[in-house]
């Protein structure tokens, strides 16, 4: 099953018997934060669950033609993610 903005909301509003209204909220400026520090350049850590940082790449289609750069989100899931997600069912 995918985990959709608003099915997120309402399993958060759920469990934090919060309205739906400010987990979106939230969630919407959640996002407009982590874009903006990306878009910075930062990198944003959430502590045993996944690093997100921007990486700069340049690339080159062909010798004739110019040189491409450009950024890419990178991201990575912490020890204990991983640990979580390989053990058995």
């Amino acid at each position: 099953m995918t985990m959709t903005k608003n099915r997120t909301v309402q399993e958060i509003g759920r469990r934090t018997r919060l309205p739906n209204r400010d987990v979106q909220l939230m969630l919407e400026t959640l996002v407009e934060v982590w874009t903006e520090e990306l878009v910075a350049g930062g990198r944003i850590e959430i502590e045993h669950f996944l690093v997100l940082d921007v990486q700069t790449v340049d690339r080159a289609a062909n010798r004739l033609l110019l040189a491409r750069r450009f950024r890419r989100v990178r991201i990575r899931g912490s020890k204990m993610l991983r640990e979580r997600l390989n053990q058995e069912p």
